[in-house]
């Protein structure tokens, strides 16, 4: 099977999605296929590599754990059963501290905090579809790191609606809600990208 075998118009559920075996990776936002970007490139590996670092030091020891991908989130509706579970996603970055909702093929139910770094053709996924499960699946908190603009934006969840921080940039240092303690200096981030 290929993904040109599926029917892009169908809603699929997480137990079609762990049945499928081909190499191209998808994610299913309430139930459609969303093909992720190619390999990522060298700055958004920078990036996310500084940023999982940052918190796998950061929480040794703690209750959290920090996860990058590929690692299935799966956001269940009602239900945690596989049929009924229309949205799987691959975070760049997330951190998970109830341990509950983690079993042998990743986390089900919404981490504390998600990290999407933008990569170019991804935008509109990330900041719409993506965007919206996260608030409606109660994800505390949902950073956006552009590398190509240096920028970084935090949202937070308060009384289940997303409030955006200003746009951070170099300089700026980023102070989590949902990791108590835990800050990340911008400035530290964005530097030597090139």
């Amino acid at each position: 099977m290929t993904l040109t075998d599926l029917d892009i118009n169908k809603t699929y559920t997480y137990a079609d999605y762990f049945k499928w075996r081909f190499e191209e990776r998808v994610e299913l936002i309430k139930g459609r296929i969303f093909r992720m970007s190619p390999a990522p490139n060298r700055m958004h590996q920078k990036l996310s590599g500084h940023i999982f670092t940052r918190l796998s030091v950061f929480l040794d020891g703690k209750k959290c754990q920090v996860y990058s991908a590929p690692f299935d989130v799966r956001l269940p509706r009602k239900s945690k059963e596989d049929r009924e579970i229309i949205t799987v996603l691959q975070p760049d970055i997330c951190v998970i501290c109830d341990h509950e909702k983690l079993d042998e093929r990743g986390c089900v139910g919404a981490p504390d905090l998600v990290v999407e770094i933008l990569s170019p053709g991804n935008n509109s996924k990330e900041l719409k579809h993506k965007y919206e499960v996260y608030e409606e699946s109660g994800v505390r908190e949902y950073w956006v790191v552009s590398p190509q603009d240096q920028t970084f934006t935090v949202y937070k969840l308060v009384n289940d609606s997303f409030q955006a921080t200003r746009i951070m940039v170099e300089g700026d240092v980023v102070k989590s809600v949902a990791i108590e303690g835990f800050s990340l200096d911008l400035s530290d981030l964005f530097k030597n990208l090139n």
